[in-house]
């Protein structure tokens, strides 16, 4: 959903019919902020920035996408009429949450791979609706998104691959037929369907809750047979786990935890009196 059009919608269903505040007195020019009352990363600028364009308010930036945050920093200001930015306040804060608590946790995960050259990836495992925005917080946290959609790259999962009789034979009619910059990628739950896969022709095969160990044959097999070929683990990752499966050599670990597993952090707008 184009960023104008997400936003409409948000304020709109929180404003329902009319917010019964600006009924009554008049309109009175204000200063409020958002204030840290939780460390974490900030996501949601892109976002925000666009409630200018839409509605009289203007603000000013303390902070950006992807920059870490304190307990009791202030990150924007928000200057406008009470009423306005009353009606908006909400909308605004639950953007800023959903997608700062997305982009600090991603961080977390980020962190415990620094040194392993492992790429970080999301899945498409994103509420309705919301997938370009949470993907665009895991951006911000420092990941790298996987696919957006079923059209962006062929993936063959195991469901995909229960409902295939000839494997070989699907794969040269896709490859025929398919934009020749978009990938192929086969899940993977066993040593010997990565080394088929890659044998038939995966641009990337997916090693799906395998042990440390298999991961390390199927990328030793990778490295001795087919070096053009890119690895992912992915199937219960954790942050604890994360940096273990990085030392079995993947090129890239793929977790829905970024976004389903983030709790929201602390974020809170006040007026300036």
């Amino acid at each position: 959903m184009h960023k104008e059009s997400f936003i409409k919608a948000t304020v709109a269903e929180d404003i329902g019919r009319g917010d019964l505040f600006s009924f009554f007195g008049k309109p009175k020019s204000v200063t409020a902020y958002i204030i840290a009352k939780s460390d974490g990363v900030f996501a949601g600028r892109e976002y925000i920035d666009v409630f200018c364009k839409l509605y009289p308010i203007t603000i000013e930036w303390l902070t950006d996408d992807g920059k870490e945050f304190r307990v009791g920093e202030k990150l924007l200001f928000i200057r406008g009429d009470n009423k306005t930015i009353l009606a908006l306040e909400r909308s605004i804060l639950n953007m800023v949450l959903h997608a700062s608590s997305i982009a600090t946790l991603t961080n977390k995960y980020i962190k415990a791979l620094e040194g392993t050259g492992v790429k970080l990836l999301d899945t498409r495992k994103t509420r309705p609706m919301l997938r370009i925005f949470e993907k665009y917080a895991v951006r911000c946290g420092g990941g790298i998104n996987h696919r957006m959609g079923l059209d962006d790259a062929l993936m063959l999962k195991d469901t995909h691959l229960a409902t295939i009789d000839d494997l070989e034979g699907y794969i040269q009619t896709a490859r025929k037929n398919i934009p020749f910059t978009t990938a192929i990628e086969i899940e993977s739950e066993t040593i010997g369907m990565a080394k088929i896969a890659m044998r038939l022709g995966a641009d990337i095969v997916m090693c799906d809750n395998m042990s440390i160990n298999e991961m390390k044959d199927v990328v030793s097999f990778r490295n001795e047979k087919y070096p053009h070929v890119l690895i992912e683990a992915s199937g219960n990752i954790t942050l604890e786990t994360i940096r273990s499966v990085a030392t079995s050599g993947v090129d890239a670990i793929s977790t829905g935890s970024l976004i389903h597993q983030a709790n929201w952090i602390d974020l809170s707008m006040k007026i300036e009196v």
